[in-house]
């Protein structure tokens, strides 16, 4: 192997030719290094092919991290609605039962006695599987609270189907369009400056603006007022009255009956009044009670 060799190259066709001559070590060495070369390309090829393999592996997780991300974050904020209108219909089901003496007072309506507040409990979850099994969690806690929430809307529509008639005379709206200058309480008289109990609303809305019974009822005053304005009372049945004061003018008569939205008379300024506004009130048994109590929001 570690002879001499002679490479023997011919030029053309005149027999013209070349020759090398090698020595043996020479020759073993330039294969060595071609076999070296020829398998460091293939190594090379390999590596590339790995890395471009990893590169497409990598490029598909990260998308595929994106999508859950942005899926869980849509999850979020679905479960964040479904958590309010459920919040607002156990509110609206608390009004409903209080109304019709079924509770005495709105329940709690957090389930298990705690505010589930969505943002501070599971979003600052920095892992992902951790923050997978909270909400995996939450769902069934609230799928379960939804449940027991049928029960007791079920059970809540038997009793209003006994009483439907009773309901349609509660005065569950507003009896005007405006806003609240003095709600239901303790508050400053704008006249004397002294502490005063404010029986009912104040409820401010410019003049001619109507005025409509929150509740099926019977008229048992409608005139002049002691203060010179204008107003009536509306008998709701069950000792359940309403009162509206400084009105423009009165459109029902003593005695008369009326409908939820019918309207009775017109916002004004008549009587001691501070500027055009409704007072609207509502006793039971007499007895001034905020008429929050009764309007379904």
């Amino acid at each position: 192997m570690f002879k001499n060799y002679q490479l023997v190259i011919f030029r053309d066709h005149h027999g013209a030719y070349r020759k090398l001559r090698f020595r043996g070590w020479l020759f073993a060495l330039m294969l060595v290094a071609l076999a070296g070369l020829v398998a460091g390309n293939i190594s090379l090829v390999k590596y590339y092919y790995n890395y471009k393999q990893m590169e497409h592996e990598r490029s598909e997780w990260e998308t595929q991290v994106q999508d859950q991300n942005a899926q869980l974050l849509s999850l979020s904020e679905k479960i964040k609605t479904l958590e309010t209108d459920l919040t607002r219909i156990r509110g609206f089901d608390a009004k409903l039962r209080q109304m019709v003496n079924l509770d005495q007072e709105p329940r709690d309506v957090a389930p298990g006695g705690e505010a589930k507040d969505f943002d501070k409990k599971y979003l600052p979850l920095y892992r992902q599987e951790m923050l997978t099994r909270k909400l995996h969690q939450f769902l069934a806690e609230l799928g379960n609270t939804a449940a027991l929430e049928r029960v007791r809307q079920q059970e809540l529509l038997a009793l209003l189907d006994a009483a439907g008639s009773r309901l349609a005379t509660m005065p569950t709206t507003w009896p005007v369009a405006g806003w609240i200058v003095s709600p239901f309480g303790e508050r400053t008289a704008p006249f004397t400056g002294k502490k005063e109990f404010n029986k009912g609303l104040d409820i401010a809305a410019p003049i001619g603006t109507p005025v409509t019974a929150p509740g099926t009822g019977l008229v048992t005053f409608a005139g002049e007022t002691e203060d010179g304005g204008f107003g009536l009372v509306i008998d709701h049945q069950g000792g359940l009255t309403t009162a509206y004061s400084h009105l423009r003018d009165v459109t029902v008569a003593k005695g008369q009956t009326v409908s939820r939205g019918q309207i009775i008379g017109h916002v004004g300024d008549s009587g001691q009044t501070h500027g055009p506004h409704l007072h609207y009130e509502t006793r039971l048994g007499g007895a001034p009670v905020n008429p929050m109590r009764y309007i379904l929001e």
